[in-house]
């Protein structure tokens, strides 16, 4: 059990911080016998406010854990995070605190829905608004001794294009951008892509599209991101699919819960079960990237192992 705090893995990644490369000496912990798979990583974006994104990432979440993956779940969103009152749960503690130093990382692993795990943040903490690089490396450091079985993480980042945003984008394999049919919406997502693309060097984005009337809908949405990025961009978006329209999936938030939970065969569950099944297909990771990257030392002892 991890006892070490963010301060102290800050001071293990701060030659990352210089260097841009993972340190060869970083400690392999003991809690990775527990499990050995390699961690799917997913950042869940939307450019801006109102699009749905966290939803999108609580769903799937739960269509993954429905579907027998392990799922850990975290609410990236360091100042206004809801993750927590969107599935009815009551954290005694958030990862303010384990910034703070009062708690272990594995003090505030909440169950959701489905088998996942949830890490809830904070809501209305403003020193969580100034955190530096190396102080969010140290906590994405800290997942690597989390004892956990999980083979997913499902991180819901925060609107705009905060420093924390930046550095989970860095951490992880995959990004899901959500669109919606609005113009600010598209032209944020747009720019979610090209700084993401310019600043942190990724270059596929998967996209779905959210509240769509129709498949078509979802469809014209994603070209006419696509119409965006291609004009300017050497990026490859992918299309995921989209989720209806849904007054049940209204339904299922007041009652803060998963629609893929209390209402299966909604047609905005059956969406998020198609999506799951698209993203369990994802190759999984097997090699370090060389930078910090959640799990990364399951990383490095898979890739030792098969040399």
């Amino acid at each position: 059990m991890s006892t070490r705090t963010v301060e102290e893995l800050s001071v293990d990644v701060s030659l990352v911080h210089h260097t841009g490369n993972c340190p060869v000496n970083f400690p392999v912990s003991p809690t990775l016998s527990l499990n050995r798979r390699p961690v799917q990583t997913i950042a869940v974006a939307g450019g801006k406010g109102g699009v749905g994104k966290s939803n999108v990432a609580v769903n799937l979440a739960a269509a993954l854990g429905a579907s027998e993956h392990e799922v850990l779940l975290v609410d990236g969103d360091f100042e206004l995070g809801n993750i927590d009152r969107l599935l009815n749960l009551r954290p005694a503690y958030t990862l303010s605190d384990v910034f703070a130093g009062s708690c272990r990382l594995d003090d505030i692993v909440l169950q959701g829905p489905r088998g996942v795990s949830v890490i809830p943040s904070a809501s209305g903490a403003m020193e969580m608004a100034h955190l530096t690089h190396v102080e969010h490396a140290g906590l994405i450091g800290l997942f690597s001794e989390l004892p956990t079985s999980a083979d997913t993480l499902i991180i819901d980042i925060a609107t705009g294009l905060s420093e924390s945003v930046m550095s989970f984008c860095r951490a992880v394999r995959e990004v899901i951008v959500v669109v919606v049919d609005e113009p600010t919406a598209l032209q944020d997502a747009f720019s979610t892509v090209r700084v993401l693309n310019e600043c942190c060097h990724v270059r596929r984005f998967r996209v779905v599209a959210n509240k769509t009337e129709s498949s078509q809908h979802g469809l014209d949405l994603y070209a006419a991101l696509s119409d965006m990025t291609d004009r300017c961009l050497d990026v490859l978006l992918d299309y995921c699919g989209s989720i209806p329209l849904d007054a049940q999936l209204k339904q299922a938030v007041s009652q803060q819960s998963a629609v893929v939970d209390v209402f299966p065969r909604s047609a905005s569950a059956l969406a998020f079960r198609k999506l799951a099944t698209r993203v369990a297909r994802w190759p999984q990771p097997q090699t370090p990237c060389g930078h910090i990257e959640f799990f990364v030392e399951r990383l490095i002892e898979v890739a030792d192992s098969t040399r």
